[in-house]
């Protein structure tokens, strides 16, 4: 076995409802405003204004999931060491049915 680093990407597409877009944006709201957050006022009015203004949610999702969360998958498994997360929320028109589902896995 060589002593290559060897790295696995994994790739999880999860779709989820908004069900209350206002209490989505609060909490998003909320933790911009934390004291904790690592950003300068400037940063913090720039973000508020980008969640209020996406009326997608998607920018609100953004500042509520963390890495750390995902990560949570991997962590009972001691023969791997997490990297890095990286998420990215964007708008989704729904569940895919199983019909489109095959047509994803084709694309050239």
């Amino acid at each position: 076995m060589s002593d290559e680093p060897k790295f696995l990407r994994l790739t999880v597409e999860l779709t989820v409802e908004v069900l209350d877009m206002d209490a989505l944006q609060a909490a998003a709201l909320a933790e911009i405003r934390h004291p904790e957050a690592d950003l300068t006022d400037e940063e913090r009015t720039e973000q508020a204004e980008l969640v209020g203004s996406d009326d997608s949610g998607a920018s609100a999702l953004q500042w509520l999931i963390e890495p750390d969360h995902v990560l949570a998958l991997v962590d009972h498994i001691s023969e791997i060491e997490p990297r890095e997360a990286v998420l990215g929320v964007e708008p989704s028109e729904g569940p895919s049915d199983e019909d489109d589902e095959e047509e994803h896995h084709h694309h050239a």
